[in-house]
């Protein structure tokens, strides 16, 4: 006769090749949960579809209407508006200015046109 009791007899090992380790993904701007059907990755980042906004008007971004500049995030309007460079360094830098490398590339192109 069999001496184990029932108890036992149930007990059933698992495999560890099914067990899933499941993290919490956090929000990089409110920092809460983020669950599978809001979630939304930039640059890297987690966050919440609602939460992924323009650090300037608020508006909520899209994967394809966003820029990034050191961590945050803008609309493309405002990032254009905020960062777009004014004046021209080139000439303070010992370069040529564009609009002289413009007119070089495009006197290349008719001299080579057949």
């Amino acid at each position: 006769m069999d001496t184990r009791t029932n108890n036992e007899e149930k007990s059933v090992q698992r495999s560890k090749s099914f067990s899933f380790k499941t993290q919490k993904e956090v929000c990089a701007s409110c920092e809460k949960t983020v669950y599978p059907m809001e979630r939304l990755v930039a640059n890297n980042l987690v966050f919440h579809s609602a939460c992924f906004c323009c650090k300037h008007c608020k508006a909520k971004l899209s994967l394809g209407s966003f820029a990034a500049l050191q961590g945050e995030f803008y609309c493309k309007p405002h990032f254009q508006q905020l960062f777009k460079s004014k004046g021209n360094y080139d000439e303070g830098f010992g370069r040529k200015q564009h609009k002289e490398l413009w007119s070089s590339k495009e006197s290349d192109n008719i001299t080579k046109s057949p």
